[in-house]
């Protein structure tokens, strides 16, 4: 399962799958327009603000089932917000996941290498969605979202995991202090590669989740499709993961 072009004039991508079971899973793409891309970075120079924020806001209009949007300054960290229902576009400081049983509400985090985590479980209606780059990861923050299912008597076979669009293990060289604080083994005196969608997977699979799916598409590989940070050397822009109850 994967994520598949919606058509309209908002470059984005969603799992159809999902659809079914009342739930919308998706991101956003760089668009065709290589000279005014389709940049929702909140914290980024790569577009005028003003862009930006009309970015936004045809990304919400694109999703009028939704009544409100909630995303976060990212930090790199485990935290896991509960949201309630809310109205129009609210920006957070300092988390980098979100957590909800509100139908009408799009979850979002913003991405671009980073792997975006959608989780479902349609038992008790309940998703979330989280932000994991390597810090993330190490932090624990898929294992604290887990956890957080189970303190709602969510049944951890019961959950839908996606793994989504970002860099794959090919494209993401790192040191081996960043392989050691993400629990996989370092080899010496080689290139690290580190596949952050695997280690997730891993984690996931020991913490007793089943149902796991990860995209096809890699943010450096498919550039082209969507912005990658380490493919443009820090001056890309960001692209958007959501996720929401019908």
């Amino acid at each position: 399962m994967t994520e598949a072009p919606v058509p309209g004039p908002v470059p984005r991508y969603e799992l159809p799958e999902w659809r079914e079971i009342g739930v919308v899973a998706g991101i956003t793409g760089r668009g065709p327009d290589r000279a005014r891309p389709f940049d929702l970075g909140l914290a980024g120079e790569a577009t005028p603000v003003g862009r930006v924020m009309d970015c936004w806001n045809a990304l919400l209009e694109s999703l009028p089932e939704f009544q409100g949007t909630v995303v976060s300054r990212q930090v790199h960290g485990k935290e896991v917000r509960w949201q309630h229902p809310a109205r129009g576009l609210v920006i957070q400081q300092g988390s980098d996941g979100h957590m909800t049983a509100a139908p009408g509400l799009l979850l979002a985090v913003t991405v671009a290498d980073c792997i975006p985590v959608y989780l479902v479980d349609p038992e008790t209606r309940v998703i979330a969605l989280l932000h994991a780059g390597w810090r993330g990861v190490a932090n624990g923050i898929l294992e604290r979202a887990i956890y957080l299912f189970q303190q709602g008597a969510a049944r951890v076979d019961s959950i839908l995991l996606h793994c989504g669009v970002g860099i794959c293990g090919t494209c993401y060289q790192v040191g081996s202090e960043v392989m050691e604080a993400c629990g996989v083994e370092a080899r010496t005196g080689e290139k690290n590669h580190l596949d952050l969608r695997g280690t997730l997977v891993d984690q996931a699979r020991a913490a007793g989740v089943v149902h796991i799916s990860t995209s096809q598409f890699c943010s450096q590989h498919d550039s082209e499709l969507f912005f990658s940070h380490r493919g443009s050397g820090g001056k890309d822009g960001r692209q958007v993961a959501y996720l929401g109850l019908l």
